[in-house]
């Protein structure tokens, strides 16, 4: 075990954003705090005592779903976790990242440790080792319709704990059975309601729901930065981002995203040449109107941010075990919430995409931006960025579509006692395909305005924005005559997704950084 790594305290119920954040940077051990695992014991203890009893109890004793009404004798009960798991491990389609299912685990881990759920203490002992050691289970993306619990995904995830299947060790794919022996881990024999507690839960869609919100958050940077860098590229103006304006709209992100306009093109001498003989009244909506959209954004963001956070916090398994041994049924696993959290991230990463879109197409436009056409010398010889503009407005048309609400479909399933369904899983794995589209749209941007801003020399921008301009030039060269673009695509890409391009002027966003 690598003793080097950073240490994460669970608190159960106590994850912070910034918790959720460095996890997904990156592996961390982990440790759980002392009081849950005496927690866990008296959940444990509990569930002990119904079976000792005898009586039907959902989950404990009976069969799931629409066959509760089936009793399963006390001998035949370990039997029947382990089919529930080995039944409902039906998922498909490309296996989820390791990024994910870190999180995954994480939050699955602090739900049982709110003791709640009944399982025993090495239930969630073996979910910590299999965290700590890196070994990631092999957990298909498809096959939840987000309710009942993220059922087809969580099941991968149990196979793993039970030597089955396979995991991903230190990023190589290998038998769950030999990842846990060379961990020294012992695959583990389920108890009564412990399948089912696993497997129960919104913790697969709530993970694909960081992802996304987390890279909405990089994103909304980034295209904030190119943003300002295409105002200097088209001499806009810097009038509507006076703070006067937004503060008689009184709209939060507004505000907050007025300010940061504000800071990144401060002290611009190209801004400076705008005051001089420019006879142009207002600037084109996409520059103007960037506090407007962008702000509108950045709420949306932190509104889906503060429902992700109280779900990975939650306890979404059912039935829960409550003080006094009541056993209650219920619906935590429902991922509405979840669904409408991805919902509006999803709108924010294709408006982030679709202005930015704007921008490229006004850049391009000699007579819009007052800059060479295509932003290239001698055009018509060279093509410029033509098709790379062409290119965002797919990957942007792509996204209107992508957009359209996962929440408002709905397909029954077990035999309609599963009748209404949130569509979470989709609703959030959907958002990484959007962030990585609006990913190169801002890095097209990137490349355009940067272009659009050497024609002004000698006269430069902003000390931050010219320090974003010569972090673009380590990776890619001005664009003199047409060459392989690609290349140069994908580098500006790679610095929106890694977080890189705003990373000089990271104290104008700690805003969106609670």
């Amino acid at each position: 075990m690598n003793d080097t790594l950073q240490r994460l305290t669970l608190q159960p119920g106590a994850l912070a954003l910034s918790d959720l954040r460095a996890v997904w940077g990156g592996h961390q051990r982990l440790d759980l705090a002392a009081k849950a695992w005496d927690d866990i014991a008296a959940s444990a203890a509990t569930v002990d005592a119904i079976v000792a009893k005898g009586d039907p109890a959902y989950g404990i004793n009976t069969g799931f779903g629409i066959l509760a009404k089936a009793h399963i004798p006390n001998d035949q009960l370990a039997t029947l976790q382990r089919n529930l798991i080995l039944s409902h491990a039906v998922g498909t389609g490309e296996l989820l990242s390791d990024t994910i299912v870190r999180l995954i685990l994480l939050t699955k881990i602090g739900s049982l440790a709110r003791g709640y759920s009944g399982v025993r203490p090495i239930i969630v002992e073996t979910l910590v080792a299999l965290y700590n050691a890196n070994i990631m289970p092999a957990i298909p993306s498809q096959g939840s319709v987000g309710a009942s619990g993220d059922l087809a995904p969580l099941a991968h995830m149990t196979l793993a704990m039970l030597g089955v299947g396979q995991v991903r060790h230190d990023g190589v794919l290998v038998e769950a059975v030999d990842a846990l022996r060379a961990a020294g881990i012992e695959p583990v024999t389920l108890a009564a309601k412990e399948g089912l507690a696993l497997i129960n839960g919104t913790q697969v869609s709530t993970a694909l729901a960081l992802h996304g919100l987390f890279m909405a958050e990089r994103l909304l940077e980034a295209a904030m930065v190119t943003g300002s860098l295409s105002v200097d590229a088209a001499r806009g103006s810097d009038a509507p981002f006076d703070p006067r304006i937004h503060a008689v709209r009184g709209q939060p992100g507004q505000i907050a995203a007025a300010k940061i306009y504000r800071e990144l093109v401060a002290g611009s001498a190209i801004r400076a040449s705008h005051l001089v003989g420019d006879e142009r009244v207002q600037d084109p909506y996409s520059l103007r109107c960037q506090p407007q959209v962008m702000g509108a954004v950045m709420d949306l963001i932190a509104n889906a941010g503060r429902t992700l956070l109280i779900e990975a916090n939650a306890v979404t398994d059912n039935p829960l075990l409550f003080e006094g041994g009541e056993i209650i049924s219920g619906g935590n696993f429902h991922a509405e919430p979840v669904a409408f959290a991805a919902d509006t991230l999803a709108l924010a990463i294709a408006e982030i995409g679709a202005l930015a879109e704007r921008r490229i197409a006004l850049l391009i436009d000699a007579n819009l931006s007052g800059l060479p056409a295509f932003l290239v010398r001698e055009p018509g010889l060279n093509s410029g960025f033509m098709i790379a503009h062409v290119t965002a407005a797919a990957l942007a048309s792509e996204n209107k579509s992508l957009a359209h609400p996962a929440s408002v479909d709905s397909l029954p399933t077990s035999a309609n006692q599963e009748d209404h369904v949130s569509m979470a899983t989709f609703a959030a794995r959907r958002l990484d395909q959007m962030a990585h589209n609006t990913a190169v749209i801002v890095g097209i941007e990137l490349l355009a305005a940067s272009q659009g801003i050497e024609f002004h020399r000698p006269l430069k921008s902003s000390e931050t924005l010219e320090s974003v301009h010569a972090q673009l030039r380590q990776h890619v060269a001005p664009y003199d005559a047409d060459r392989f673009f690609a290349p140069d695509i994908e580098a500006a890409r790679r610095l929106v997704v890694d977080g890189a391009l705003s990373a000089s002027c990271k104290e104008l966003f700690t805003v969106l950084h609670p």
